[in-house]
């Protein structure tokens, strides 16, 4: 992570506004602890990283940025911002069933961030490191006169030919026996993004099950253990993160098939079970509002006892929510409670449309 004279253009800002130690100052305090574990990093002092990779095994690359106002409010604590930023990539990695091994990192700041912001940062990465055996191999380090943009590139590893893809691998005359599963609970980033942006009341719940929903959208929890686990039984695997209605529809639509959401076996955590009891139209924005970030996989239903043992061992609950169908490619039908199909004014999120 090494930097590089850079010319400012004509009229562009002065100075920093908040005292700083400056690129190289920063990289040698805040970011190359954070290489400590990674031997191929060299300390930062290059260019670029070496990392050896076994001859059995084969690299995965996954790389998401998040930006302010769009990802994170820009006075969101910096230490959730780092795990959030790191938490997601590891989810994508979880989803192809591999093992961290290291990641690069692109900090693109405004001059008012200052060094307590960077700081508290990288603490934030330092323990989520070492939560998820994971290092920093690099990156880069540059000013911007826009909002906080923050990238990183994670790589992982997994036995050759074994990782998941969103294609279920399966003859087409299997598909409808395809099951749907999900791990953990359905919806409560979206219920917490409502509540940190004020349009759903934090009244409407006690503090704990207020903070319980907002943890959820700034820490999600990626599944690595469960996802290595699951090669070999999952047939196809994806994490959520646009919506559940919308991932669900990728693994869909490279297939060739339909997928079938029931409603009243969606996972609820206690919090949305309540909310949802009170405003039933929210089941909308939970089945596609994103940032849940567990993993939505199919499996054979023969293998409904197998999963159950999975989340046995690993301590994770998993639940069947729906089932796959031949056609029409790409469809994902949601049933609510009474097996009525529900009209979704979106699917899940993109970026140029802000729906899906």
């Amino acid at each position: 992570m090494t930097a590089t004279p850079k010319t400012e253009a004509p009229g562009a800002a002065p100075g920093p506004t908040n005292p700083t130690l400056g690129e190289f100052g920063r990289i040698e305090r805040f970011l190359r602890p954070l290489a400590a574990g990674c031997p191929g990093a060299l300390e930062l002092t290059d260019d670029a990283a070496v990392l050896t990779v076994p001859p059995d095994c084969e690299l995965v690359v996954t790389t998401d940025a998040m930006v302010a106002g769009i990802h994170f409010l820009p006075d969101d604590p910096p230490a959730d911002i780092a795990a959030k930023l790191l938490r997601v990539n590891l989810s994508d990695l979880a989803a192809m069933a591999a093992a961290p091994l290291a990641y690069t990192l692109v900090l693109s700041l405004p001059r008012t961030v200052d060094d307590d912001w960077l700081a508290t940062f990288c603490a934030g990465l330092q323990a989520d490191q070492a939560r998820y055996g994971i290092a920093l191999a690099g990156g880069d380090s540059v000013a911007t006169h826009g909002p906080i943009t923050l990238s990183v590139t994670a790589l992982g590893l997994v036995r050759r030919g074994r990782a998941l893809t969103r294609r279920v691998c399966v003859p087409a005359e299997r598909i409808a026996d395809q099951r749907v599963f999900v791990t953990g609970t359905i919806g409560d980033a979206a219920l917490g993004l409502a509540l940190v942006q004020g349009t759903l009341g934090p009244d409407t719940l006690g503090p704990d099950a207020v903070a319980a929903l907002v943890a959820r959208l700034r820490r999600p929890e990626p599944r690595l253990a469960l996802g290595m686990a699951l090669r070999g039984l999952a047939t196809a695997a994806i994490d959520v993160s646009d919506g559940l209605v919308a991932d669900l529809g990728h693994i869909a639509g490279v297939t060739g098939c339909a997928a079938v959401i029931d409603c009243a076996r969606l996972p609820l955590s206690g919090p949305a079970r309540t909310l949802l009891a009170r405003q039933p139209a929210l089941l909308a924005a939970m089945v596609s509002g994103g940032d849940d970030y567990e993993l939505v996989f199919t499996a054979a239903a023969a293998d409904r006892a197998a999963v159950a043992a999975l989340a046995a061992e690993h301590k994770v609950a998993i639940t069947e929510i729906g089932w796959l169908e031949a056609a029409p490619a790409g469809r994902v039908e949601v049933l609510d409670a009474e097996g009525r199909s529900l009209a979704l004014a979106r699917r899940g999120w993109n970026h140029f449309a802000g729906t899906g």
